[in-house]
């Protein structure tokens, strides 16, 4: 029986993938790069440190890196943080879970200071039991640090009592690392092909889509077997 659920943010209760992708576009050509929508996409949601040097050499990185994020957490958070909000029925979808007897986490590639923002944008401060920020772990997603620490944090639960929800590749890798299973939102990042591929148990399209689907033995033996897909049309 599942005890707790780890929650990704960014894509997956707060609806801000766009947001994210036109900063880094914009940081990217700051410093030079033009790079295409498309190719940010497929890295949101990984920790910067791996997503950096894809797109820049180690001597760029050596000469510019510490400016780069200071120009592009400065530009996130002046113009793009202040219209964020959280998707349909996040905080109802919340109230669930706890209801449910459910313990809920957080565990995010972002600052303590940003996910404090968002609890309050989805009006969740009061439901969530803990969260893991970037300034707590020494490698962010997809390496398994978050979601080990969320673990620790939650009373260090087996993890096969824990369920991950997330909207990306890199939410599932870093699950799984600590053999957490995971549920995957459309609403984010991911496509359906590339949640499924990173192994997903189920797919839904959205918290308001996971909420309509919680009933009957939905916490039991969730890793035991590959659900039925649930996506709808867009």
């Amino acid at each position: 029986m599942i005890k707790a659920v780890i929650f990704d943010i960014d894509g997956t209760i707060i609806d801000s993938v766009g947001a994210h992708i036109e900063a880094w576009k914009r940081t990217f050509a700051r410093f030079g790069k033009e790079v295409s929508d498309e190719e940010i996409r497929r890295h949101i949601g990984e920790g910067s440190d791996d997503m950096l040097p894809v797109f820049f050499s180690p001597e760029e990185l050596r000469r510019f890196r510490p400016d780069l994020e200071k120009y592009r957490g400065e530009l996130f958070k002046r113009e793009y943080l202040p219209s964020l909000k959280a998707f349909p029925k996040v905080r109802d979808l919340f109230e669930r879970i706890k209801k449910d007897g459910k313990k809920i986490a957080l565990g995010s590639t972002a600052k303590e200071e940003q996910i404090n923002i968002y609890k309050e944008i989805a009006h969740i401060t009061d439901l969530v039991d803990c969260a893991v920020c970037s300034e707590e772990v020494a490698q962010s997603k997809p390496h398994s640090d978050i979601c080990r620490v969320a673990l620790q944090k939650l009373g260090k639960l087996a993890p096969a009592k824990v369920i991950s929800i997330g909207d990306t590749a890199y939410d599932v890798e870093t699950a799984a690392k600590s053999n957490v299973c995971t549920i995957g939102l459309l609403c984010g990042g991911g496509t359906s092909e590339e949640l499924q591929r990173a192994g997903c148990v189920a797919l839904y399209q959205d918290p308001a889509d996971l909420l309509a689907h919680m009933a009957g033995r939905f916490w039991a033996s969730r890793g035991q077997q590959r659900l039925v897909l649930t996506e709808k049309p867009a």
